[in-house]
């Protein structure tokens, strides 16, 4: 039976459809979106890792920035260097604070054109970034919350391109790259990007549109082996990957540095936001640092627990943890002191039990986002 839904919560165009699938319900950032379906997480992560599974992440954030010089703007402020990339693709940026350096959101930018570039942060983080985007937007150029015109759906798993072939959507594009084409009378962004470690795809729909682009994915995606898949399976599978999630590993107290996001940002640049405190932190050293933890036994961490290099020696604190459906053991991720050694093992304060876990560089399973169609 499905939960209740709070009143103040914002809800999907989808609501119903999960409703009916029987989706348990769950708070997040300002959403009641599905945690899991009566097939369950473990079930709904495998499905994921061997065949494809199907998500509901419409509470993702859609903005725009449009007008002459949004992409030099757009470059000018968060983190990545957009003119890496070109038209029709994709990048993972961070719009950092201006003056520490603290992570605001981590977020896709799509480059359409120099003059519209399409970006999804975190559903919570959506009013901030635009927000402070707005704000300095020079003459011209029009910064637009898109939150409630667009749905995101994400198609995830080594069959994927069997089922958005099956609905006629392109597949085939490189990662980080997306396509536009036609579906029910709108046009659909086929976005070559996830949050999952496999290969698949995220579309971005016009609202009226999401019922029968869902409809069309899971009656086409069953003989592929589909499954609907909530929020639970994909915390499970990005905590797999080692991927931050904004709110427990990063935050406005965690910089690029110490998240180990280096490689999102373009540090030639000679102006975006934070700078100047990323390069003064990058070249003094951090004094944490963003670690994988693997459990030597059958430990699972949980976020905000302690850790510990001796059992009186406090270097750290989970930020995110679960046990893996893949490799049937604990694993997560944890800002640990600078000071402890990278291969180090450390001990974690389960429930006043200390169990050991072995610090790693993630991903903890094999990623395959660049796996050609199998």
């Amino acid at each position: 039976m499905a939960d209740d839904v709070d009143p103040v919560l914002l809800t999907s165009p989808l609501h119903d459809r999960h409703e009916a699938l029987g989706a348990k319900f769950g708070a997040f950032g300002g959403w009641s979106m599905p945690l899991e379906y009566p097939t369950g997480v473990v079930k709904e992560h495998t499905a994921v890792r061997e065949a494809v599974g199907l998500f509901d992440v419409s509470h993702l954030g859609k903005a725009t920035v449009e007008g002459p010089g949004a992409a030099d703007f757009v470059n000018a402020t968060l983190s990545n260097d957009l003119r890496r990339i070109g038209p029709g693709q994709a990048q993972y940026t961070l719009c950092c604070d201006a003056a520490t350096g603290g992570i605001v959101d981590d977020l896709i930018a799509y480059l359409v054109a120099d003059d519209h570039v399409l970006l999804v942060p975190n559903a919570a983080n959506t009013a901030e970034v635009v927000r402070r985007l707005q704000a300095e937007a020079p003459a011209g150029v029009q910064v637009v919350d898109r939150h409630r015109e667009q749905v995101v759906l994400a198609v995830q798993g080594p069959r994927c391109d069997a089922v958005l072939t099956a609905v006629g959507l392109p597949v085939g594009h490189d990662y980080m790259s997306f396509a536009v084409a036609p579906f029910g009378g709108a046009e659909v962004i086929v976005c070559r990007t996830g949050y999952t470690g496999e290969r698949g795809y995220e579309l971005v729909a016009p609202v009226d549109v999401a019922l029968p682009l869902w409809d069309a994915l899971v009656e086409h995606g069953t003989e592929h082996g589909l499954v609907p898949a909530g929020l639970g399976a994909r915390d499970t599978l990005r905590t797999e990957m080692g991927y931050p999630l904004h709110g427990q590993d990063i935050s406005l107290d965690v910089t690029p540095v110490q998240a180990r996001l280096g490689w999102a940002v373009g540090w030639q640049k000679l102006a975006f936001w934070g700078r100047e405190a990323l390069l003064a932190e990058k070249a003094a050293g951090p004094a944490r640092v963003l670690r994988g933890i693997r459990a030597t036994g059958r430990g699972i961490p949980r976020p905000h627990m302690s850790v510990s290099l001796t059992a009186d020696v406090p270097v750290g604190e989970v930020t995110s943890g679960t046990f893996s459906p893949t490799l049937r053991t604990g694993v997560g991720l944890a800002l640990v002191s600078t000071a402890v050694a990278a291969d180090a093992e450390v001990g974690v304060d389960i429930r006043g039990r200390r169990e050991i876990f072995a610090l790693t560089a993630p991903p903890f399973v094999p990623s395959h986002v660049r796996d050609e169609e199998s």
